[in-house]
C-alpha cells in the first residue's frame, strides 16, 4: 500500500499551473488556490477542478453551481497566497482587480486566462470533490509569464521568442 506522504512527495514533483478558483451566487463570493485543474474535452469545452471536502468554501461552490478558473501569471504570487490562506472571503478578493463574465463568478482581470464555467457534475473521490465544468466564456490576457508550482515552491515560466 502506498503511504499518503509518499504520494504527496511524488506529486510535489509534478509541475502544475497555479489557479485561483472562484464562485459567486446566492451563497456569496468565495475562492481557493488550486493546482488540480485539467482539460477534459474540447467538445463541449470542459474542465475538471478538484476541491477538498474540508475546505470552508466547498459547500458554497456546490450551492452556487458556477466557478471560474483563473490561471495565474508570474506576478500573482500574493493572490495565490491570499486564496490559500485563512483570510476571509472579502479579504481575499481585496487582492487583485476582479470582473465578471457569463456566470457572475469573479474573474481576475489580468489572469493569463480565465475559464468561466457552470458545474455540470460532481464526483466524490476520497477526500475530494471533482467538479466537471462546462466552459461558457473565456478571457485571455497578454501576460507572457506563468506562475507554476514545483517541488513545493513557486516558479515562473516565460515564452521565449526565437529569432
Amino acid at each position: 500500500m502506498i503511504e499518503a506522504s509518499d504520494f504527496k512527495n511524488g506529486m510535489a514533483l509534478l509541475t502544475t499551473a497555479v489557479s485561483v478558483i472562484t464562485t459567486k451566487g446566492a451563497s456569496g463570493a468565495h475562492g481557493f488556490t488550486a493546482s488540480a485543474v485539467c482539460s477534459v474535452t474540447d467538445t463541449p469545452p470542459t474542465l475538471l477542478v478538484c476541491m477538498n471536502h474540508a475546505s470552508r468554501s466547498h459547500a458554497h461552490f456546490i450551492d452556487n453551481k458556477t466557478l471560474s478558473v483563473n490561471v495565474l501569471g508570474a506576478q500573482h504570487e500574493t493572490i495565490s497566497n491570499a486564496f490559500a490562506s485563512k483570510l476571509g472571503s472579502e479579504e481575499r478578493f481585496e487582492q487583485g482587480s476582479w470582473a465578471e463574465l457569463a456566470t457572475g463568478a469573479p474573474v481576475l482581470e489580468d489572469a493569463l486566462v480565465s475559464f468561466d464555467c457552470e458545474i455540470e457534475d460532481i464526483q466524490q473521490v476520497g477526500t475530494h470533490s471533482i467538479f466537471m465544468c462546462r466552459v461558457v466564456a473565456i478571457k485571455q490576457s497578454e501576460q507572457s509569464e506563468s506562475l507554476i508550482y514545483f517541488n513545493r515552491a513557486y516558479h515562473h515560466v516565460a515564452q521565449v521568442e526565437i529569432a
